[in-house]
């Protein structure tokens, strides 16, 4: 790849990165805020990325502190964090933290990519203070084998196969209600957001641009027709085109209190 080549890929990833915050931040914030964070807490951002939620959360604390980890690294970029944050390049599975270490862990989007995934998920809970929280969304995704036309069916099967490809767990969202009651916490509770084509304006424009910035290489790697590809961006806000291929799963439960 050639600089310029490199270049124009870093800047497609900030632009999705953009986006995805966009569609997902609030969703997250308003749940963080019904819990009542403490301007003193101690939060851990698990698989931070681009460290969009590591900064929302370091404005809600002002008097705690927040450690943004993920094992990339790069996409926290330069601009200089605020005093209470701090961001480091880590592989959580090989992260030490000891038990009630955080009054809040917040892992978005990042269990599900982790080798053994409930293994890691016990660890987290363990993190948590008493008292405190922790928050983990993931996806569910449908079969895509029930999409509502071939061009829908044909680009999500290739889309969600790279994820499977890679080793990462499609169904561990529908788990983590039970998994975080049967690791010590309580007040679990769970939110369910439906994702896909038609499920609103951001979400069309994520998956537009993601295809136009990825959905050549799946093309390329024989997973999906071009005509295929080209079909599903272009009918993405019509409604005979509105599809579910994938629940989000809010979860949450407290460390009891001592």
């Amino acid at each position: 790849m050639t600089a310029q080549e490199e270049n124009m890929a870093r800047r497609g990833d900030e632009v999705l990165a953009k986006l995805w915050e966009r569609n997902y931040d609030p969703h997250t914030a308003s749940i963080i805020d019904a819990l009542e964070p403490a301007d003193t807490w101690r939060c851990l951002d698990v698989g931070a990325g681009s460290g969009s939620m590591s900064r929302w959360l370091a404005e809600r604390v002002p008097r705690g502190e927040v450690l943004a980890v993920d094992v990339d690294g790069t996409g926290f970029g330069s601009a200089s964090p605020a005093p209470n944050l701090t961001f480091r390049k880590l592989d959580v599975a090989q992260a030490g933290f000891g038990p009630g270490s955080f009054d809040f862990v917040l892992a978005r989007a990042v269990v599900s990519h982790l080798p053994h995934a409930e293994r890691q998920l016990a660890r987290m809970a363990d993190w948590v203070a008493p008292g405190g929280w922790l928050l983990v969304e993931d996806f569910y995704f449908l079969p895509s084998e029930d999409a509502p036309q071939d061009a829908g069916r044909s680009v999500v099967a290739a889309y969600t196969g790279t994820f499977r490809a890679a080793g990462a767990d499609m169904r561990i969202a529908r788990r983590l209600p039970a998994r975080l009651a049967q690791y010590g916490l309580t007040s679990v509770d769970v939110r369910v957001r439906p994702l896909g084509p038609g499920q609103g304006a951001d979400e069309n424009e994520l998956m537009r641009t993601r295809m136009e910035l990825h959905g050549q290489a799946l093309v390329d790697q024989g997973l999906v027709s071009g005509d295929h590809l080209a079909e599903f961006v272009a009918t993405l806000d019509r409604p005979q085109a509105r599809d579910v291929t994938v629940l989000q799963f809010s979860v949450w439960g407290q460390r009891p209190a001592l």
